[in-house]
């Protein structure tokens, strides 16, 4: 039975609403990409290749862009707690890439800051990954790349936004 006019934005007995088709194709890309980021970690390309994992480069670019931070402090900035932080921090402390250093007004309190050898990591992973978008981005306008990067961006900050919300709203009752 074919329905009314009044009724042509509903949909019909057991079709998606209107909209489905759309937001399925894109929870389809965002998981390939998930997939696909997590296959070459977006690593880059030449030696540095897959060379530093998501959460050591996440740590090393805030403590970068952000200057030296307790713990606390970098953890809130990322959305994660202190102790994820304080367990991926380890190995970047034992490999010299992070420094601990006590903060100056309370001793107690620890403050992580990128180290000279950290900082020249990350820039040689920087550089690797730039190379990366370089070339899978080769054929776009730079309008295409600054669109791109302003919604990936949004998304980004949507998405945090909406875990965070549920974090603070806890578990369901």
């Amino acid at each position: 039975m074919p329905s009314s006019p009044a009724n042509s934005d509903l949909p019909a007995a057991g079709e998606a609403p209107a909209g489905a088709g759309l937001l399925d194709a894109l929870q389809h890309q965002v998981a390939v990409f998930a997939r696909r980021a997590e296959q070459t970690r977006l690593g880059g390309v030449g030696q540095a290749r897959n060379s530093m994992d998501r959460a050591a480069y996440l740590l090393l670019n805030r403590l970068d862009l952000e200057g030296p931070m307790g713990v606390k402090a970098l953890a809130g900035g990322m959305g994660i707690d202190s102790s994820t932080v304080t367990r991926q921090v380890a190995p970047l402390v034992d490999g010299g890439l992070v420094k601990r250093t006590s903060h100056p007004e309370d001793g107690r309190a620890v403050v992580l800051a990128l180290s000279a050898r950290g900082l020249a990591r990350l820039e040689e992973v920087r550089s690797s990954r730039r190379e990366l978008m370089a070339r899978v981005t080769e054929e776009w306008s730079e309008q295409e790349r600054e669109s791109f990067t302003k919604l990936l961006t949004r998304f980004n900050l949507s998405l945090s936004e909406l875990m965070a919300a549920v974090a603070d709203a806890g578990p369901a009752s």
